[in-house]
């Protein structure tokens, strides 16, 4: 039985309150609900929010939820307590009802929908009330997926291959909506025989960019004169380029930054790209140029070592 940890859904710490959390939710909420956001996507991590919230807004499910303790990472399989097979005839062997997922409805027994107006918990005793017996399925298929950092905040479409347990080899389509963080577990449902797919995202390492808390750093190269007396260079973003200004006097090893550029955060937040300049001197110049240099090397009392 697949597993989510519902604080991760909601971007929140296991120590959030009340408050933080239905903050979080509403966030999540307003971006995702299909009246706004019309893509596949959208609706299932809409459903997450929603399930995610009905658990960790009500006190009594939350203390419940706790209880699981090392079981909580988000993708491990669900292992109940010897002793719930009792509890009120459940029946762990996969399937779903009602939108939630198959955690939800065994750990506090289904019922509603996490967009009906009563909230969506059917109340008959946490784990009683029976419910319809389900049927074991194909095991599911758990795998790390690489995406570039330009696919994590525009999104994609990818196709993969992966190979099951028994040998079998699946051609899947992957939708990386944008706005992916790294980390993020993508749920892809299997057809007829084959199981449901996780897919964990992780950042392909990137020839331009390297990254810090959610920010991009990138090394632009400026020419002296670009340095000295300023200018405004090109600079390519993951989503597009921009004209930035680099200062007069700026200086090898500066930083500049461009706010809200960099990858995409939970909650919907962005970080920022930092530009490290880099002073690039000619290696060969023009007789015009070196003239020029030799101009301003006679006439200039900078010296950069007394500086230092």
């Amino acid at each position: 039985m697949k597993f989510r940890d519902y604080y991760e859904v909601l971007g929140v710490s296991r120590s959030a309150s009340a408050d933080e959390i239905q903050k979080a939710y509403r966030k999540l909420a307003r971006k995702y609900h299909p009246d706004i956001n019309k893509t596949k996507e959208a609706e299932d991590r809409f459903k997450e929010i929603n399930e995610a919230n009905e658990v960790l807004s009500d006190p009594e499910k939350r203390k419940k939820y706790d209880t699981l303790g090392a079981n909580w990472k988000a993708g491990q399989d669900f292992r109940p307590p010897p002793g719930w097979e009792q509890a009120g005839g459940f029946d762990f062997n996969g399937g779903g009802m009602n939108g939630f997922s198959d955690f939800f409805e065994a750990f506090f027994g289904g019922g509603g929908s996490p967009f009906g107006g009563a909230g969506g918990f059917s109340g008959q005793g946490g784990f009683g009330g029976g419910g319809p017996r389900m049927r074991r399925g194909p095991e599911p298929m758990e795998a790390e997926f690489a995406i570039s950092i330009e696919d994590a905040v525009n999104g994609a479409t990818k196709q993969i291959q992966l190979r099951d347990a028994s040998g079998k080899t699946r051609s899947l389509t992957v939708k990386i909506p944008a706005g992916t963080t790294d980390g993020t577990t993508m749920k892809l449902a299997g057809k007829k025989e084959e199981g449901d797919v996780y897919l964990k995202v992780r950042l392909a390492p990137h020839p331009r960019y390297s990254v810090a808390d959610g920010n991009l750093i990138v090394r632009l190269p400026v020419a002296p004169w670009e340095a000295a007396l300023g200018a405004k260079v090109d600079l390519q973003l993951p989503d597009g380029s921009i004209k930035l200004s680099v200062p007069p006097g700026s200086q090898s090893g500066g930083k500049l930054r461009v706010r809200g550029r960099g990858l995409p955060k939970r909650g919907g937040d962005r970080g920022d790209v930092l530009a490290e300049l880099r002073v690039v001197v000619p290696t060969q110049l023009s007789d015009s140029e070196r003239e020029i240099f030799e101009k301003l090397a006679s006439i200039s009392r900078f010296n950069p070592r007394s500086a230092a």
